[in-house]
C-alpha cells in the first residue's frame, strides 16, 4: 500500500521572484555546464543554484545549504504552515504531432523498501549519483526534485475539483511543454487522494537514484518523522497523456578496423536486414528490431533472425524482460559481440545516449560516435510487466516525457 499525504511545502514567493518559469529547471541529471549558466542568467534565484551547486574552492553542498537558508530568510522562498497537495497538468506535443495532456499530483509519500504491493523500481542504478544526492539531502534537509512515479490507481479525479480555478502558476518549458500548477488546500480533497492511493502500487518512472537516496537518508536518520517521506509526482498508469519516448545508443571507440569488421560480421550473423537506407524502427513488430547507422553513411533496419533465440541469450529472465529491446541490445550486441560488461555499460565506456534521431545523426557526423542503434519506445505495459517480475531494466530503457520541472515545491525533511 502507498501512504500518500499532503505536506507543508516550501516554495518560491512569486511576488519576490516573478514568473515561476524563471526559477524552475529541468532535472539536475540532464543539465550540463552551459545549461546551468543559461538558467542562472535567467534568474539568480534559479533552483540550479541549490539543486546543482557549484562552489569554487568550497564545499558545494554547504553552498547549497547556505543559499537555501539565505533565500528563506530573505523571503525568496516561503514555508507554508498548512499542508497542501499540488496538482499539475502538462500539455505537450507527442511524436506523432498530436497534443496530449498528462496529469500529475505532487505529494509526500512514505519511503518503503521495494516489494510487491508497495514501490517498485524498473531500471538499474549507479552509485555515483546516489552519493551526490545523499550529500545534498544531508546538507539541505529538503527534497528539492520530485521522483516521478506511476500509480496503479488514478487519483486525478479526486484532485481535479481543486483545479477549477486559475492556476497558481504556469511554466513553459524549453521543450514546449506548458505546465499548469494548482495549490490544493482542501482537506477533503487530501483525504480523497490518500484514500484512492491507499491500495495502489507505485512504479518509479524517473528518479531511481533520488528514491534510493531517500531510503538511505531514512535509515541514516532513524526513527519516525518527516525524513520517512519523500516528494513524488504521481501519475496514473492509465492516464491518457502518459507517453514513453525511446533513448538511442551511440557507440564510440570503434576505430580498429578488425573490431569494426568483427562488429559487422556479428551483426549480420544475428540480425537480418529489413531495409537499407532507413533508420527508424517505429512500427516494426517482434522482439529485437533496431535501426543501425554508421559513420560510413550507411543505415539499415535490423530484426533478430531467430526471435526464439532470446530464450537462449537471456535464459533465466522473465518473458517480458526477454522481449525488451534494450535488454536484447545489451546482451546480444554489447556483451556477446563487443565484449562489454554490465559495468562498462553503467560507466558508459564507449557508450552514450541520445534522445532523437537527429541527435544521433549529428553525433555521427561530427565524429562523436562511429555507430548508433535507434530503438523503439518501450510500451508502458512492458515496463510494468518487468517490474512485476521483480527485475530491473538496463539504464535508459525508458524516457518518460515530459520531465517534471524542479523548483515547483520542496518537501521538508525535518
Amino acid at each position: 500500500m502507498a501512504e500518500v499525504r499532503s505536506f507543508p511545502a516550501l516554495h518560491y514567493d512569486l511576488n519576490a521572484v516573478g514568473p515561476l518559469g524563471d526559477v524552475t529547471a529541468p532535472p539536475y541529471d540532464v543539465i550540463d555546464g552551459a545549461g546551468r549558466t543559461a538558467l542562472l542568467e535567467r534568474s539568480a534565484f534559479n533552483i540550479v543554484e541549490i539543486d546543482l551547486p557549484v562552489s569554487s574552492g568550497g564545499d558545494p553542498y554547504e553552498h547549497a545549504a547556505g543559499t537555501l537558508e539565505e533565500w528563506i530568510l530573505s523571503g525568496i522562498l516561503r514555508q507554508d504552515r498548512e499542508p497542501s497537495l499540488w496538482a499539475m497538468t502538462q500539455e505537450f506535443s507527442a511524436p506523432d504531432g498530436s497534443m496530449r495532456t498528462r496529469n500529475t499530483i505532487l505529494a509526500r509519500v512514505r519511503v518503503e523498501d521495494y516489494g510487491p504491493g508497495r514501490i517498485r523500481p524498473h531500471e538499474r542504478t549507479q552509485p555515483g549519483p546516489k552519493q551526490d544526492r545523499l550529500d545534498l539531502t544531508r546538507a539541505t534537509r529538503f527534497n528539492l526534485s520530485p521522483i516521478f512515479s506511476l500509480t496503479t490507481r488514478d487519483a486525478w479525479p479526486a484532485v481535479e475539483p481543486g483545479t477549477r480555478t486559475e492556476p497558481w502558476a504556469e511554466v513553459l518549458s524549453e521543450d514546449g511543454t506548458l505546465n499548469r500548477i494548482w495549490k490544493v488546500t482542501d482537506p477533503e480533497i487530501h483525504r480523497a487522494v490518500s484514500w484512492e492511493l491507499n491500495e495502489a502500487e507505485l512504479l518509479i518512472a524517473d528518479g531511481h537514484h533520488r528514491y534510493e537516496t531517500a531510503r538511505a537518508y531514512r535509515d541514516e536518520v532513524g526513527g519516525e518523522g518527516a525524513h520517512c517521506y519523500t516528494l513524488m509526482a504521481l501519475t496514473g498508469l492509465d492516464d491518457p497523456g502518459l507517453t514513453v519516448f525511446p533513448t538511442h545508443r551511440l557507440l564510440s571507440g570503434l576505430g580498429d578496423p578488425d573490431l569494426v569488421d568483427h562488429f559487422h560480421r556479428g551483426i549480420d550473423e544475428v540480425f537480418e536486414t529489413l531495409a537499407d537506407g532507413e533508420v527508424d524502427p517505429a512500427g516494426l513488430e517482434g522482439p529485437g528490431c533496431f535501426g543501425l547507422a554508421g559513420d560510413d553513411g550507411s543505415s539499415r533496419l535490423l530484426r533478430l533472425r531467430d526471435p526464439g533465440s532470446v530464450d537462449r541469450h537471456l535464459e533465466g529472465r522473465s518473458e517480458s524482460y526477454r522481449h525488451l529491446d534494450a535488454a536484447i541490445l545489451e546482451k546480444v550486441v554489447f556483451s556477446e559481440i563487443l565484449g562489454m560488461s554490465e559495468a562498462d555499460v553503467e560507466a558508459k565506456r564507449g557508450l552514450a545516449y541520445a534522445k532523437s534521431i537527429d541527435d544521433v545523426l549529428g553525433a555521427i557526423k561530427v565524429g562523436e560516435a562511429q555507430a548508433a542503434f535507434i530503438l523503439r519506445p518501450t510500451p508502458v505495459e512492458q515496463v510494468r510487466a518487468v517490474a512485476d517480475a521483480g527485475e530491473t531494466m538496463p539504464p535508459k530503457s525508458t524516457y518518460f516525457f515530459p520531465k517534471i520541472p524542479t523548483g515547483i515545491v520542496f518537501n521538508p525533511l525535518s
